[in-house]
């Protein structure tokens, strides 16, 4: 495997996922206190992937600043910043000269545990120009659904079908194995995608172009529902503390709790998972905290609550507030005491909310 090189699309500002990248692009937010980048990238090491390009558009420099050129992460990474967006297809074309053999296309939004090492043999095995993995949905209609023969072959591509007419709830996950000279049908400096352009165009000119179904776990993480799924499903065992942080013995905390370092929790505080709690954080006496994700540098004053929701980083949550039931705040959001927020409220970046004020 160590000759396939992956190319990872990190696209637009992930206007879904707000107000969470009002601040860094989507593939930086953190998972498990981690960008999620190096989770994909953990995954690509794992099949002896480790030559990676990074196809960027929205605020590159937070990206490139963080992994540099990726040998502290065991990778070696190569950048490329669009102008302006391209496109799946397009984005790929852009960074065609650093690609002279088999190699790997994924969603810089997309998490799996995808065998991609069984993937990439499939593909070679086949023959195939293009092959393109699979994942089973409950409701197809939202998605691009691909259909199949009895081989595996691609037959048609069908874009968001009435969940009657669907032929299969077989959709396109996002990861691909390409042959080079496929990318000869998409004009430079172009905008094109694969899903409507040049997978079909394969199809219609005889190209093989073959499926890879996979039940791997897979996840998009462009809303916040599914942003806490995907730490929520990493979270695994009891809690972990970082021995730097200072947690008082009278808090309890039980289920799959993450800390990050430096963290302190005061008095008769209450945390329960699945919950992660960002680095230098501070939790003072007597709040509780339940399956939350609250981001770093975040203080949480005395008898707080805050349950089912995402807290940003450098934010400031007042005594006595309230925050429930599936909230996001973005990052430097200031709470007042007594505050109640509840009801899928979003709170944008920065903002300032008045004590005792009642948000639903």
């Amino acid at each position: 495997m160590s000759e396939v090189k992956a190319v990872i699309l990190v696209g637009g500002e992930g206007t879904r996922l707000r107000p969470l990248t009002s601040s860094a692009p989507k593939p930086m937010v953190p998972v498990l206190n981690r960008p999620f980048l190096e989770h994909v990238f953990k995954n690509l090491s794992n099949h002896g992937i480790r030559d990676i390009v990074l196809a960027l558009c929205y605020l590159p420099d937070n990206i490139q600043s963080y992994f540099g050129n990726g040998s502290d992460f065991g990778i070696n990474l190569t950048y490329v910043v669009e102008d302006f967006p391209l496109g799946t297809a397009g984005a790929v074309k852009n960074v065609s000269d650093l690609i002279d053999s088999t190699f790997l296309v994924l969603n810089g939004d997309v998490y799996t545990n995808l065998d991609i090492t069984s993937m990439v043999a499939l593909h070679k095995d086949r023959g195939a120009k293009a092959t393109i993995a699979l994942t089973p949905v409950e409701d197809p209609s939202a998605y691009g659904v691909v259909d199949t023969d009895i081989d595996g072959r691609v037959k048609s591509f069908i874009e968001k079908p009435k969940r009657e007419d669907a032929p299969s709830n077989m959709i396109n996950a996002g990861t691909y194995v390409l042959e080079p000279d496929v990318l000869k049908h998409v004009e430079p400096h172009t905008f094109c995608m694969f899903e409507n352009y040049l997978f079909p165009l394969l199809l219609d000119t005889g190209e093989p172009v073959y499926a890879y179904p996979s039940d791997a776990y897979w996840i998009d993480i462009g809303t916040p529902e599914k942003y806490a799924s995907l730490n929520q499903h990493l979270l695994s065992g009891d809690y972990e503390i970082d021995s730097s942080c200072n947690i008082h013995h009278s808090a309890k905390i039980t289920g799959a709790v993450q800390f990050g370092s430096n963290c302190t929790v005061e008095s008769n505080v209450m945390v329960e998972g699945p919950t992660v709690i960002g680095d230098r954080c501070v939790i003072k006496r007597n709040s509780v905290i339940k399956e939350a994700i609250i981001w770093p540098d975040t203080i949480i004053e005395e008898g707080t609550r805050i349950e089912n929701s995402i807290v940003g980083d450098g934010c400031h949550i007042g005594a006595g507030a309230c925050v429930i039931d599936g909230v996001v705040l973005g990052g430097k959001v200031v709470v007042g005491s007594g505050c109640k927020i509840s009801c899928n409220v979003r709170v944008d970046y920065g903002e300032c909310i008045d004590p005792d004020t009642v948000i639903e």
